[in-house]
């Protein structure tokens, strides 16, 4: 199964190989928290950037390890690039940008980022 998110204009799409969340991490870090973020985290090679690689900016903040992208028409970051605890790539998908994704079905874990 698989599912599929984009930014608001649609210009940056994407596909996670991969069943739909039934949990998402909600952290209160000042990026995260400012911007509302519910992540969940995907090896990279279940993700695939099917368009808008050229309307993608990118931001990075306190360690710079996580390259936060976004899109430089509409704002909405889909996702962020970044490895895992045992090194490993993985991507950070925002479920706010999966159009099918029931939000109030989730149950959030919550990170305390802001003391990291």
């Amino acid at each position: 199964m698989a599912y599929e998110g984009s930014c608001h204009c649609g210009a940056v799409r994407f596909t996670v190989d991969g069943d739909m969340p039934t949990e998402a991490m909600s952290c209160n870090c000042s990026h995260c928290r400012r911007k509302g973020f519910l992540l969940t985290f995907v090896p990279a090679d279940k993700f695939t950037l099917d368009s808008g690689a050229d309307e993608l900016s990118e931001y990075r903040f306190n360690t710079k390890r996580i390259a936060h992208k976004f899109c430089r028409v509409c704002g909405v970051q889909g996702y962020a690039e970044g490895t895992g605890p045992d090194g490993s790539e993985m991507r950070m998908v925002n479920l706010r940008s999966v159009p099918d994704c029931d939000l109030d079905s989730l149950t959030i874990r919550k990170v305390d980022g802001a003391s990291r």
